[in-house]
């Protein structure tokens, strides 16, 4: 028999202390430290035993409390989380393209804390941004017979080869809700930011500060991305300023090695480089962070960022980042309560309210006024 690793055997003995009660819904776990010296494993053991469990829904993170045990219900005989069928229990599907990564915990802790309060269980599954995991992740609770789905659109800036389950679901009557975009093909109920706005008001704050070559990094496989790219040239246009084709650039999903490069040829040419940057979203920030201090730049003196959905990377590292603000908990909270108020009335017809949330900037230290004295030596 293989034996297990480190990582393996941590994993399972925090299924174990799950499983048989030691650890309840709802309550932290140890923290990275006390797991390193219990086990006397190394701390990259525990955060990649950690990372797995909050990927697979054992656990979830609360930024700047801790990671606790998930509230929903666990099958022994499988050893994973799944949906309790209670006899009368209605059971609510939750796709996002991931889980354990940047602002969704906080959105799923949302949903989780107001369905576990109505004493709903929850099936969860990430589709990684991948279309054909999409088709799988909808197959799969079609076939657990879910009472209803919010889902978080794959690749949103395309046309969809997965509508037919959609549509499925609206012919079962199943109620579903998309947050932060939605299908243009099937325009259903959905929660989600202002992105034009959140766009326009990043870049507008750069303008405002002087700076007029300001570059724009857009991530152009989602809807998200694409309306922050129009809010951003709408800024240019109404502050009555040339937009040069060279200060956008685009990326996909997977393509951060093709960013990298392209940001280090226009960040070593002074010709190129620009005084400002707008990122698609935090983790391009801290992304771009890392290539400028590579390229010994400074933030702001040099160069000044803005990150979008003012996640807890904004304040992860000396400089704080300005940044776009997203309503991540309410968002999560607010669309568990519309799933259940649709899954109730059974009546899905008549439950087609959308909410699209106002942003505002979080102004922090990664920005200020464009140093004219750098752009002279340029």
């Amino acid at each position: 028999m293989q034996k297990k690793t480190k990582q393996l055997l941590l994993k399972d003995t925090i299924k174990e202390w799950i499983t048989n009660g030691e650890i309840k819904p709802g309550e932290k776990i140890y923290s990275e430290n006390e797991l390193v010296k219990m086990f006397s494993v190394s701390r990259h053991t525990v955060r990649q035993a950690v990372g797995d469990l909050v990927h697979e829904g054992w656990l979830y993170r609360e930024q700047g409390a801790g990671t606790f045990c998930s509230n929903r219900m666990i099958d022994t005989q499988d050893q994973s989380p799944k949906l309790s069928r209670a006899a009368n229990k209605k059971n609510i599907g939750v796709i996002t393209t991931y889980i354990s990564d940047y602002i969704f915990p906080s959105i799923i802790k949302g949903i989780e804390s107001y369905l576990a309060e109505k004493g709903y269980s929850l099936t969860f599954s990430c589709t990684d941004n991948n279309l054909e995991k999409e088709k799988q992740c909808l197959q799969s609770m079609l076939s657990r017979n879910v009472d209803g789905l919010i889902i978080e659109p794959t690749r949103s800036s395309s046309f969809n080869p997965n509508i037919n389950y959609y549509l499925e679901l609206e012919q079962l009557k199943i109620p579903y809700l998309m947050i932060n975009q939605f299908y243009p093909q099937l325009n259903p109920p959905h929660l989600m930011v202002n992105d034009d706005k959140g766009g326009f008001i990043a870049t507008e704050h750069l303008i405002k500060l002087g700076h007029k070559k300001i570059l724009g990094i857009f991530k152009s496989d989602d809807l998200q991305g694409v309306h922050r790219m129009q809010g951003y040239i709408q800024a240019y246009r109404e502050n009555k300023l040339s937009l040069s084709p060279d200060l956008i650039l685009t990326f996909s999903t997977g393509e951060l090695d093709y960013l990298r490069r392209k940001l280090e040829d226009l960040l070593t040419s002074k010709d190129s480089r620009p005084t400002g940057i707008i990122c698609y979203n935090d983790q391009v920030a801290l992304f771009i962070l890392n290539i400028l201090r590579d390229l010994n730049l400074k933030v702001p003196e040099d160069i000044s960022i803005v990150g979008y959905d003012d996640s807890y990377l904004a304040e992860a590292t000396e400089t704080k980042l300005t940044s776009v603000s997203h309503p991540k908990m309410q968002m999560g909270i607010e669309a568990a309560k519309w799933i259940v108020a649709a899954v109730e009335s059974q009546n899905t017809e008549g439950n087609k309210h959308s909410t699209v949330y106002e942003p505002e900037l979080m102004i922090r230290n990664s920005t200020g006024p464009v140093n004219n004295e750098k752009i002279e030596d340029l």
